[in-house]
């Protein structure tokens, strides 16, 4: 069997191994691979892994051979799933890999507007410390998060694993969430209007969907309060993010942390990058090591599971 990756680089830049691939077919890594690279470096495979290289219909009618498609990543608009299921090819994700790890990140930018610990460890460095009369001192109001109100957009596996670490700061949780939800977290699920007026922080870790893109938008963000914080590890799309940068250059609401954008890498003239109060990390929620581990596993037990007649993660069943 052939098997090729086309865009590896960003799974594994070198701390990780393909042995688990390699054990399983003739395997070729390409770090990147641009569009008019595709078909040639596809052609021969029986099994192909993409990240963010698109294989759309035109492409996948001159790839007569392939019969099995890995996506490394949860979401799988990359692929044309409609027509591979019509040419018989299973296309399979990498479901609920790096749930805590994006959990976590939601934390990491929460918890520098609450305390800007790198910051105020800069000052030290600078020498401010050192010349203040006083003992102590804050460049930034310091924020006690028990008790503040942390509204959670999404309540799936990560919007789920947010709320249990708010929880366990004392924050009181509540959550929207596009049906009905049951759960046994002692977290209130509410409209998202009343989840806008009322969060102190909210956090996005919905999907992206044709109904919600640029839901947080300048008419929902009137509803936020002044003081909320808000953070994006879902979709970029989710945002109209002209919006949101007039809100923060304004100081409509105080700020945001935001993981994800519409168009990746960001943009130079993306309005975001230079607005007041906003923190953004390149996309970098699912890449611990740990995350990218399970990662590299489960794509391998998925074509594993293909080749003996019996294939999980199936997006195109």
């Amino acid at each position: 069997m052939k098997i090729v990756v086309l865009d590896g680089y960003t799974l594994n830049p070198g701390d990780l191994s393909w042995q688990k691939l390699e054990s399983i077919g003739d395997l070729t890594v390409y770090e990147r691979t641009p569009p008019t690279e595709v078909l040639k470096r596809a052609t021969n495979a029986d099994a192909v892994f993409t990240n963010k290289v698109i294989l759309n219909e035109n492409l996948l009618k001159q790839l007569p051979k392939l019969k099995f498609i890995g996506v490394l990543a949860t979401g799988y608009n990359v692929v044309d799933t409609s027509y591979a299921k019509q040419a018989g090819i299973t296309v399979c994700n990498i479901p609920a890999y790096s749930t805590q790890s994006v959990a976590q990140l939601v934390f990491a930018h929460l918890l520098h507007f609450a305390q800007n610990v790198g910051g105020h460890a800069q000052s030290v460095r600078d020498g401010r410390w050192a010349a203040n009369p006083d003992f102590a001192y804050w460049l930034s109001p310091q924020t006690e998060l028990a008790g503040k109100t942390l509204g959670v957009i999404g309540f799936g596996q990560i919007g789920q694993a947010v709320a249990r670490i708010g929880i366990a700061l004392g924050m009181k949780v509540i959550f929207n969430n596009r049906s009905l939800k049951t759960t046994t977290i002692e977290a209130s699920q509410v409209d998202l209007d009343n989840l806008l007026k009322n969060s102190d922080f909210i956090s996005i870790n919905c999907p992206l969907t044709e109904q919600n893109q640029g839901f947080i938008n300048k008419t929902t963000i009137e509803k936020m309060k002044p003081t909320a914080i808000l953070i994006n590890t879902g979709r970029g799309p989710l945002i109209n993010e002209q919006d949101l940068a007039d809100a923060l250059n304004s100081c409509r609401i105080a700020g945001a942390g935001l993981d994800v954008l519409a168009t990746e890498p960001a943009r130079s003239d993306n309005p975001l990058v230079q607005a007041k109060n906003c923190n953004i990390t390149p996309h970098i929620a699912w890449a611990t090591l740990e995350a990218r581990q399970r990662l590299m596993h489960i794509a391998a037990d998925n074509l594993n599971a293909f080749l003996n007649g019996k294939p999980i993660n199936v997006v195109n069943a």
